[in-house]
């Protein structure tokens, strides 16, 4: 059975140096870089058994949070880039609303959609309306068909020139 919930929202205080994340804790920022196309995250992700350092992009125009993720000495990620779908509203304290549909993405092999059961939950419930779930539907689908004619690369498919620094 699928849990359902509410939308998941995140907070990016880019001036006090915080990501307030889904669950309510205010999180130490390493990094934040701001540009004519988005907001740049970089922070260490404690307390997860697999992710040690989490850098993501929030790119309004798409509605998409494009994520690189740093495994911990000796594990392993299953993807190499991880997409949010959601709506984002630029700021001084950037929010991001999740619209529960994922996309994994491996480099230059294979995507991955997750969490369509999710929504589909939520839009059941009442927790979305049709509009948001069309919205997410329809950037799933942008993304999964520009990153694949891409040959799996979402850079290629964005082009946006995205950086990863850590600081």
């Amino acid at each position: 059975m699928t849990d359902v919930h509410p939308p998941k929202i995140e907070l990016f205080d880019v001036a006090g140096m915080t990501n307030t994340d889904p669950k309510g804790f205010v999180r130490a920022v390493d990094h934040y870089r701001i540009t004519d196309f988005g907001l740049y995250m970089a922070r260490p992700l404690d307390g997860h058994p697999n992710i040690g350092y989490f850098r993501s992009w929030l790119l309004p125009a798409r509605g998409l949070r494009v994520g690189r993720w740093r495994a911990h000495p000796g594990q392993q990620l299953d993807h190499d880039v991880y997409i949010d779908v959601v709506d984002i509203e630029p700021g001084d304290v950037w929010r991001t609303v999740d619209l529960y549909l994922d996309v994994l993405v491996r480099d230059h092999r294979d995507l991955h959609v997750l969490d369509t059961d999710e929504v589909l939950a939520a839009r059941s419930a009442g927790l979305i309306d049709d509009r948001t779930a069309q919205r997410a539907f329809e950037r799933t689908f942008d993304a999964v068909e520009g990153i694949a004619a891409a040959g799996y690369d979402v850079e290629e498919w964005l082009k946006i020139p995205l950086t990863w620094t850590d600081d």
